[in-house]
């Protein structure tokens, strides 16, 4: 079986913005000298998710860097953004005996759905570029039965970045050392005791951050205990029509293809009233009631809400027909979900 990523043959040809085609311009010049220096593509994995029968896989395929350090002391944010992202790759996905043959994006990015055959809960696959040694990636297989899951956004919510305010985006991204980042107060309790009331629940970690940041987020994740979760991060830069995809169109996409994938599952959303989290909530709510059990607000502090440029939080939530909850950290948010008998 072959899962395409490309345009369908017959399609007509997409008006390419001169900015992208600078990109792939740019980037293709830069693959070409790193493979001249003897470098090869590698994987990247990251965290999918799956149901009875199919699985979503994600990766990356990138031209990384050499290592010249022998002790991870720091990681520099910049560091994340200087691999070379491989286009249209075509890359192997094993999956138990079945092997699949899946092409990358003009950004080296994988998302496929593929059919599986695999036990719930979380189970390795392994993918392969360009004969190189098998990269294994997880993806958490959702049972049948399971009837609640939860989505968090990242930045505001789990780790305190002020993400909004371009020049502090840059900061936090580029230069901070990952080990600097600070997680929010209680955010990674409160995860792990509704996991643990809910066994079998899916952990979605939803962002607007790039894909490039995927592993300090997986590293900043585990080192503050939160659970282990898939992720949906973006891919910066421009695309076909615009200088820079949409953060906000990528977290309504996301959401209503889960709601779809998963017609059983209420979600309990988590997000922040920094990054229009309350208002894509409030929309998704009253186009999917059936797919939410629950809404969680963590509400920014005076100067966080100033350095991501104000607040975005929609004030009448009586229509939502969902409990709707907020607090400024996760220790008050756990306590309004106890009240409304979304936390044991």
């Amino acid at each position: 079986m072959t899962s395409r990523a490309a345009r369908p043959l017959g399609d007509a040809p997409e008006k390419i913005h001169w900015v992208a085609r600078f990109e792939r311009r740019f980037h293709a010049w830069r693959e070409r000298r790193a493979r001249r220096a003897g470098r090869s593509p590698q994987i990247l994995p990251f965290p999918g998710y799956g149901g009875d029968g199919w699985i979503r896989v994600v990766g990356r395929v990138l031209i990384l860097p050499a290592l010249t350090r022998k002790r991870d002391d720091g990681v520099r944010g910049w560091r994340a953004f200087v691999g070379i992202p491989v286009a249209y790759s075509t890359v192997s996905v094993r999956v138990g005996d079945q092997v699949h043959e899946v092409v990358a994006d003009r950004g080296g990015v994988i998302d496929t759905v593929l059919p599986a055959d695999l036990a719930p809960g979380w189970q390795e696959v392994e993918m392969t570029v360009e004969g190189g040694e098998p990269t294994r990636a997880r993806v958490f297989v959702v049972d049948p039965d399971v009837r609640f899951g939860i989505v968090c956004d990242v930045d505001d919510t789990v780790m305190v970045t002020a993400l909004p305010r371009p020049l502090l985006a840059a900061w936090n991204s580029f230069v901070l050392n990952e080990h600097a980042r600070q997680p929010v107060p209680g955010m990674a309790v409160l995860l792990e005791r509704l996991m643990r009331a809910h066994p079998g629940a899916p952990m979605v970690y939803l962002s607007t951050g790039a894909w490039n940041v995927a592993p300090t987020l997986n590293r900043f994740l585990h080192r503050n205990l939160f659970p282990r979760g898939s992720m949906l991060l973006t891919d910066w830069g421009p695309t076909h029509d615009r200088w820079f995809r949409s953060g906000r169109a990528h977290k309504e996409d996301n959401l209503r293809r889960l709601a779809e994938e998963f017609p059983s599952i209420e979600w309990l959303l988590i997000g922040d009233d920094g990054q229009h989290d309350d208002e894509i909530y409030t929309q998704f709510t009253a186009e999917h009631p059936a797919s939410v059990a629950g809404v969680a607000i963590r509400r920014l502090t005076a100067a966080e809400a100033v350095l991501a440029g104000g607040r975005t939080s929609v004030n009448d939530h009586s229509a939502a027909g969902v409990p709707w909850v907020s607090s400024p950290d996760g220790a008050g948010l756990a306590k309004r979900l106890e009240r409304v008998g979304l936390l044991p």
